[in-house]
C-alpha cells in the first residue's frame, strides 16, 4: 500500500524501531502465556513463588507495549503533518491553469477528507502491526506446541482470512464511490455558500438544487457508506465468531481425537482468546487502510507539481530592462489533456505579437471572451504559451526563468483575493511611510483599520476591496502593474481620481501600467489602446482610437 511505501521510504529508521519495539512487545505477550502455561498451570506445587516474576513481565509487557503504540502514533502524526504541508505546497507550486482545470471543490475535498482519512488510517496503523506481529508469534508458539493442531487450526483461521479478505475488497469498493460522492457534496456546499444571495431570492431555484443535485450526491453518499459500514462490520463478526469456532475445534482434536493433552488445548484456547481481541482490532484497521489508499489514489489523480520544499525567491530577470515581447504567442485552454485544443472546441488566442516599453501606460479593451483576461495572464507569465515566446530585450525567457519573470508583476485581477498582510518588495511588513500615504491617496484612512502592516478588517465594499488590493500591489514595488477592470466597482468620483491621479502617481513611482479598462472617456490617458477581439490583438490608432475614445462600446460592436 502506497501508505506503508511512503513509511519505508521516509521514515524507514524511525518506522523499524518502532517495529522492533512491537516485535518485543509480541515476543513478551507470548511469553506471559507460555510463563502461565509453564508455571500456573503446570506446576501445582506453591504456584505464589512465581507471582513476582508473573507481575514483573505484566508491567515490562505494559511498557514495552506503550513505547512501541506511542511511537508509532507519534511517527503517524508527523506523517501526517509533512503529507498535508507537502500537498499545500504542491498546490501552491502547481501552474494556475491546472489549478483553475480542478476547481477548488477536489483541492478543499483532499485537503479535508483525504487528509483526514490517511490521518485515521495511521491511528489505527498500530493495531494493524502489532496485531500481525502478535499472530505471527502467536503461530509459532503454538506450533512448537502441537503441530498437528496448527495445521487444522491454520485451515480454519486461514477460510477465516479470506471471507474476511473479501469482505475487506468490497468495502475498498463502496470507499472508492464514497470518496467520489465527497467531491460532489463539496461542490453543493460552496454552491449553497457562494450562491446564498441568489438562492435567498429564488426559491424554485434554491428546491431545484437542494432536491436534484444535493439530495442525488447525498443519496449516493449514504448508499455506499452504509454499504461499505456493513461488509466492515460482516468482517469483524465473522472474524469474532470464527476465532470463538476455533477454540471448540481445539478441544474436539485434543480431547476427542486424542491429538494433545488437555493442558496443551487449554494453552491453545488461552493463546487464541488472547489473539483474538488483537486480530479483530487488525481485521478493524484494514477499512481504514483502505480508505488511505483510496485518499492516496485520489491524490494521484490531481496531477500537482512534484513536491519541491523550497521556496525559490530569484531576483527579477532584468532590473533595467527596456522591452517585454510577446512574440507569435499562442495558448489554448486544456491543450495539456488534448492534442488539438481547436479541434475539440477549446478557446485559443493567438498568435500574439506584442511590445511593451518601460514607462508606458497602455489600455487594453475588449468584449466578454475575447482574451483579455488569458493575454493578462500570459504576459505575467502564469499562463505558460503554447507555442512562441516572451523576450525580455530581445532575450527569450526559458521555462527556468519563469518565477524570476513573474517577479517584475504585480497584479490585481478581477477575481483577486484580499490578503491581510502588506508586504514590501523584500518580503517584510511595508513600512509605515508608504502606508499611511497610500492609505490616504486611495481614500481608506477612516475605513481601513490597520496593526502595523496587518489589516484587521477585510469586510469592505467591492469597491473598498479593490483599493486595498492596490494597496497591495503598490507595496510590492513591481515594476510593472497589472491592473484588470480595477476601475470598474469604483464610484465616478474616485474613478476619476483613480484616471487623473492615482496613474499619474503610479508613474512617477517608476510602474508600467497595463490596464483592463472600459472607461472611454480616459482613454486619452493612455500611451497606447490595445484591442482583443476573438482571441487576437491589435493596437488602436488615429482614426479607430479616436471612435473607441469617444464610445468604446461602439467599437467592440463593429468589425
Amino acid at each position: 500500500m502506497e501508505l506503508l511505501r511512503l513509511i519505508l521510504r521516509d521514515y524507514r529508521a524511525a518506522f523499524i524501531g518502532v517495529l522492533a519495539a512491537s516485535i518485543a512487545s509480541a515476543a513478551l505477550g507470548i511469553g506471559v502465556i507460555a510463563f502461565i502455561n509453564q508455571r500456573l498451570i503446570e506446576t501445582a506445587a506453591n504456584p505464589l513463588s512465581a507471582m513476582p516474576q508473573f507481575f514483573g513481565l505484566i508491567v515490562l509487557l505494559l511498557a514495552v507495549s506503550l513505547i512501541a503504540q506511542l511511537g508509532l502514533t507519534i511517527l503517524g502524526h508527523q506523517f501526517v503533518f509533512d503529507l498535508r504541508s507537502r500537498l499545500v505546497k504542491r498546490i501552491m507550486d502547481t501552474d494556475i491553469e491546472r489549478i483553475e482545470a480542478l476547481g477548488s471543490a477536489p483541492l478543499l475535498a483532499s485537503l479535508s477528507a483525504d487528509i483526514r482519512n490517511v490521518t485515521i488510517a495511521f491511528v489505527r496503523l498500530p493495531e494493524l502491526v502489532q496485531g500481525t506481529i502478535l499472530t505471527l508469534a502467536s503461530i509459532a508458539y503454538l506450533a512448537w506446541l502441537s503441530p498437528s493442531i496448527l495445521l487444522v487450526t491454520a485451515v480454519w483461521i486461514g477460510l477465516t482470512m479470506a471471507v474476511g479478505a473479501w469482505l475487506v475488497q468490497r468495502v475498498y469498493h463502496h470507499l472508492r464511490h464514497v470518496r467520489d460522492a465527497e467531491d460532489a457534496l463539496q461542490q453543493d456546499y460552496e454552491t449553497v455558500i457562494d450562491g446564498r444571495k441568489e438562492l435567498g431570492l429564488n426559491r424554485d431555484r434554491a428546491r431545484q438544487l437542494f432536491d436534484r443535485v444535493y439530495h442525488a450526491n447525498a443519496q449516493r453518499y449514504r448508499h455506499h457508506i452504509i454499504r461499505s459500514d456493513t461488509f466492515h462490520l460482516s468482517a469483524n463478526n465473522w472474524a469474532n465468531i470464527m476465532m470463538l469456532g476455533a477454540i471448540g475445534v481445539v478441544f474436539f482434536l485434543a480431547n476427542g481425537l486424542g491429538w494433545a493433552s488437555s493442558s496443551v488445548a487449554a494453552t491453545y484456547a488461552l493463546t487464541i482468546l488472547f489473539l483474538r481481541t488483537p486480530m479483530i482490532q487488525a481485521i478493524g484497521a484494514l477499512p481504514t487502510l483502505i480508505n488511505a489508499q483510496v485518499a492516496f489514489d485520489k491524490l494521484a489523480t490531481l496531477t500537482l507539481a512534484e513536491y519541491e520544499p523550497r521556496f525559490d525567491t530569484p531576483a527579477p530577470i532584468k532590473r533595467d530592462w527596456k522591452t517585454i515581447e510577446l512574440r507569435d504567442v499562442t495558448f489554448a485552454y486544456g491543450h495539456a489533456e488534448r492534442a488539438d485544443a481547436d479541434a475539440a472546441g477549446g478557446f485559443s488566442v493567438g498568435p500574439i505579437n506584442l511590445t511593451l516599453r518601460r514607462g508606458e501606460l497602455v489600455f487594453l479593451i475588449g468584449g466578454n471572451g475575447s482574451g483579455k483576461t488569458t493575454l493578462a495572464r500570459l504576459l505575467t507569465g502564469l499562463y505558460q504559451p503554447v507555442s512562441g515566446e516572451i523576450r525580455i530585450d530581445d532575450v527569450p525567457v526559458r521555462i527556468s526563468d519563469r518565477a524570476a519573470y513573474r517577479r517584475l508583476f504585480a497584479a490585481v485581477f478581477t477575481d483577486f483575493h484580499l490578503f491581510d498582510q502588506l508586504l514590501g518588495a523584500d518580503g517584510k511588513p511595508a513600512g509605515q511611510a508608504f502606508i499611511d500615504d497610500w492609505r490616504e491617496r486611495l481614500g481608506l484612512t477612516d475605513k481601513l483599520a490597520l496593526d502595523g502592516s496587518r489589516i484587521l478588517d477585510t469586510k469592505l465594499s467591492q469597491g473598498q476591496r479593490k483599493r486595498v488590493a492596490l494597496m497591495l500591489a503598490l507595496a510590492e514595488s513591481r515594476d510593472v502593474l497589472l491592473l484588470d477592470e480595477w476601475a470598474a466597482d469604483q464610484d465616478p468620483q474616485f474613478r476619476r481620481v483613480f484616471y487623473r491621479e492615482l496613474l499619474p502617481a503610479f508613474h512617477e513611482r517608476g510602474h508600467t501600467v497595463f490596464a483592463i479598462s472600459h472607461d472611454d472617456s480616459y482613454f486619452e490617458h493612455a500611451d497606447r489602446l490595445l484591442e482583443m477581439r476573438n482571441g487576437q490583438l491589435r493596437e488602436l490608432t488615429g482614426e479607430m482610437r479616436d471612435r473607441a475614445s469617444r464610445d468604446a462600446v461602439a467599437q467592440l460592436q463593429t468589425h
